[in-house]
């Protein structure tokens, strides 16, 4: 049987700033302020009339959340580079439940305890009436798995959430996913993954985080 390989490049950017002030954000759906898009703009290097530069990467496929922080910025981009967004719901934030829209000084009072016991187990963290973080979890690995189903040579925007990325970050680190917390993931952070595939075994490597801050590359 021949050998065969490819690779695949994935950009994550999180959103920027969304309405709402310091609040708990899952399934509520805010839109971007004018500070959230900027900070979107200069993390892919897009003017602040949307034209591209030639730092601004070349994608082939456009992947986000379903949520407007997110999906407003992708319609943007893919209408900019002539490209149809692919909205899919696996790529969203967890489901807070009754936490959900809390204010962050309250939220960290009330969900201390689980999150207490989630450093040791990660089945601890169920939000009330929400989506518990092994389902979580399950849902956003199986998502980025699929990634690797690409054609050789692609290269994908992923826009998608905080949350999320303490998922997929930790699990190409080979990090505990319940000891995330040194990794700095603000509003529109922008991180390069590499996927390597090699008769059909796939490997990822990260190539630079966190650049929306560090903008030349």
């Amino acid at each position: 049987m021949p050998y065969s390989s490819k690779t695949i490049l994935v950009d994550f950017i999180r959103h920027g700033e969304p309405h709402g002030g310091d609040i708990l954000r899952g399934r509520i759906d805010p839109e971007l302020t004018e500070l959230g898009w900027s900070q979107m703009r200069a993390a892919t290097n897009f003017s602040d009339d949307f034209i591209s530069s030639e730092l601004t990467p070349s994608w082939t496929k456009i992947i986000t959340s379903p949520l407007k922080r997110c999906s407003d910025f992708a319609r943007r981009v893919a209408e900019e580079i002539e490209l149809e967004p692919d909205v899919n719901s696996d790529w969203q934030e967890i489901d807070y439940g009754d936490w959900d829209g809390m204010p962050m000084s309250e939220w960290r009072i009330e969900a201390a305890d689980q999150f207490k016991a989630f450093r040791k187990d990660l089945s601890a963290l169920a939000p009330p009436n929400g989506e518990n973080y092994l389902t979580f979890k399950g849902r956003i690995l199986q998502a980025y798995d699929l990634l690797s189903q690409e054609i050789d040579d692609s290269h994908i925007l992923v826009v998608t959430h905080g949350g999320v990325l303490r998922v997929v970050l930790p699990n190409i680190l080979g990090m505990p996913f319940n000891k995330s917390f040194p990794l700095h993931i603000p509003f529109a952070s922008f991180s390069r993954i590499k996927i390597s595939v090699a008769d059909e075994i796939s490997s990822a490597s990260l190539i630079f985080h966190n650049a929306a801050e560090h903008p030349t590359r």
